[in-house]
């Protein structure tokens, strides 16, 4: 399995051993599936970064590739038309690869308006039209609790990332069960 995504899910801020691959493969082995994790997460990475390297990233052998981007595009306020073709093009390419894909969400804070209803329409949109899972929010339960994040107020900190990392095992067990 791949995590393709951003500084979440690359660790930025943590030691690797707190990153979210090793804590989410840790809470699915936990479940008893004999997995692994590998991190394909770029710190400042966008969904059209994400595209651009999706072909590279992800590796043939992946039994499931969670996409976990937008949230850097929400932060540039990258048109969502954008976010959405550039997540549509990810997905295409990883079931041309025969790869199966779970979409993890992101929202954009609600002082962003009319953006953050637009933006936060993509995913759930996405999920049902290209017939994919989702993680309708990669940091539900993080991102609004200081307690969970660094002190940049952005990215989570170990505790949060296990918090992230036990909300997505059972979507994930789903996905890989399916």
């Amino acid at each position: 399995m791949t995590l393709l995504g951003d500084s979440i899910t690359a660790g930025f801020g943590l030691p690797s051993a707190e990153a979210l691959p090793v804590r989410l493969e840790q809470a699915l082995r936990a479940k008893g599936l004999r997995v692994r994790v590998r991190g394909a997460g770029v710190s400042g990475d966008t969904t059209g970064g994400g595209l651009a390297r999706v072909g590279y990233s992800v590796q043939d052998d992946t039994d499931l590739c969670i996409v976990a981007l937008g949230g850097n595009d929400m932060l540039q306020g990258v048109d969502p038309k954008t976010v959405r073709s550039n997540l549509e093009a990810i997905i295409a390419s990883l079931k041309a690869r025969d790869i199966p894909v779970l979409l993890a969400g992101m929202k954009a804070p609600p002082q962003y308006g009319a953006y953050a209803a637009e933006f936060d329409r993509i995913f759930a949109d996405l999920a049902r039209n290209e017939d994919v899972p989702t993680y309708p929010f990669l940091l539900e339960g993080v991102a609004l609790d200081r307690r969970y994040k660094q002190p940049d107020g952005i990215h989570p900190n170990a505790q949060g990332v296990r918090i992230i990392a036990d909300g997505l095992a059972p979507v994930v067990a789903k996905a890989l069960s399916v």
